[in-house]
């Protein structure tokens, strides 16, 4: 039987400035897992979701700075097809726990906003990484709809991008593209990955790389490169690492 987390004692503060975490999963072997990581980590556990309706029902009820959530939770389609979505301004980061063949089906349930994923078994030093990665990038959005990596920022309520002050005329697939890959700054993509997230299907490499290379000639041109080639992997979003 899965304890009251709620009543345990928060640790003392850390690097993740006691951030308030909601874990939405049915494996208590698994929640137990990241309670104790998270909160070994600095982080505060607020509570543990069994369902994905009472994982909508708490987000809807306060806030938290961060949601792990298991995407293989088996009432997430009934949860979408009632149709009850959280309001960009009272969405939190979201940390997808998923298993391959959930890789590329996520359910929108909880509307747009901030996420990333881990693949399962789960990974404690994974989770904690993608963790601060998603913390860092929604500290960094100027506002609801947001997403931003230094000058140049995606708003998802215009589908607009620019630059510094400068649009970007960007392609529904250049869009979609540049999405992924904000959403996942500083995490190296496949060319599979981007496929079936642009397209909803694998498309031939070619296809691929002239993307990018488009995408790259606008948000790249005349200022320092963010979008950048990991040669026999695939591209990544981010400032030049050392």
């Amino acid at each position: 039987m899965r304890a009251n987390l709620e009543e345990r004692p928060s640790p003392p503060p850390s690097r993740s400035g006691g951030r308030d975490v909601l874990i939405v999963g049915h494996d208590s072997a698994e929640t137990d897992l990241l309670t104790t990581t998270l909160e070994l980590a600095g982080y505060r556990v607020a509570g543990v979701a069994g369902t994905g309706a009472e994982g909508v029902e708490r987000i809807t009820r306060r806030r938290f700075d961060l949601v792990v959530w298991d995407a293989t939770l088996p009432d997430l389609k009934e949860v979408a097809a009632r149709g009850r979505r959280i309001g960009p301004e009272d969405r939190p980061p979201l940390l997808y726990l998923i298993t391959c063949e959930y890789l590329y089906t996520l359910l929108p349930v909880l509307g747009r906003g901030r996420e990333d994923y881990v693949t399962k078994p789960v990974r404690t030093t994974e989770v904690l990484a993608r963790a601060q990665l998603l913390l860092r990038g929604a500290e960094r959005e100027g506002r609801p709809g947001e997403l931003g990596y230094g000058d140049l920022v995606l708003d998802d309520t215009a589908c607009e991008a620019r630059r510094g002050s400068r649009p970007l005329d960007l392609s529904p697939a250049e869009y979609r593209l540049l999405r992924h890959l904000l959403a996942n700054a500083g995490r190296v993509l496949s060319k599979e990955q981007i496929g079936r997230y642009v397209w909803g299907e694998f498309r031939a490499t070619d296809a691929i790389e002239k993307l990018v290379s488009r995408l790259r000639h606008k948000v790249d041109r005349g200022e320092p490169a963010l979008i950048h080639t990991r040669r026999g992997f695939g591209y990544w979003l981010g400032h030049p690492r050392d």
